[in-house]
């Protein structure tokens, strides 16, 4: 979910506890965790508003002086419909920072580890990519990703999509430019 970066603070101080989207679809589910530029939010309520039943009370607490800042400010076509998201920002550590900084893998991690680049790789429409993925963000940590996928051969946002899921086993850490190994991803290099 993209989040204004002028939104960020008050996200997470609490006092931005609303937004408006104008979406051809809803873009969000109600009691799912995002995570943004803001940090981790969780969505508590998504409802479709006309946008003349849009009340001040809520426009305050998207961050807006008025119902007309809001109505001005939303992007799209006038044919979708507005929604009106309640959310509240997480207090607690992305569980993927918590897992990437913990190196002390047991021969059990290392092997479910392995065998989850294992079905990576076998489910990869391009081949598999988890083992040279893994050594161009080692030997050449923060450098832009669309570089690594230009010397791996390969797009840019696939690439990306695929360094994701090595982050979500905790693997890679995300930099303003570019990744590098994490704690657990450079003990288990050495580990396999």
């Amino acid at each position: 979910m993209l989040i204004e970066k002028r939104l960020h603070a008050g996200i997470r101080d609490g006092s931005i506890t609303v937004m408006f989207r104008r979406w051809r679809h809803r873009q969000v589910t109600a009691g799912n965790v995002y995570r943004t530029a803001a940090g981790r939010v969780v969505v508590d309520a998504v409802e479709v508003v006309r946008p003349t039943r849009i009340r001040k009370r809520d426009a305050l607490a998207a961050g807006y002086a008025s119902v007309a800042e809001v109505l001005a400010d939303l992007r799209g076509s006038e044919a979708d419909p507005v929604y009106l998201l309640r959310l509240h920002h997480v207090d607690e550590p992305d569980p993927r920072d918590v897992l990437a900084e913990d190196a002390d893998l047991s021969t059990e991690d290392v092997l479910e580890i392995t065998a989850r680049l294992a079905r990576f790789d076998a489910a990869s429409t391009h081949g598999p990519w988890t083992e040279s993925t893994l050594d161009i963000i080692r030997r050449r940590p923060a450098v832009r990703a669309g570089d690594l996928a230009e010397e791996l051969g390969r797009e840019t946002h696939p690439f990306k999509v695929d360094v994701r899921k090595l982050k979500n086993l905790g693997l890679t850490l995300s930099l303003e430019v570019g990744y590098r190994l994490s704690p657990r991803g450079e003990a288990y290099l050495r580990l396999r």
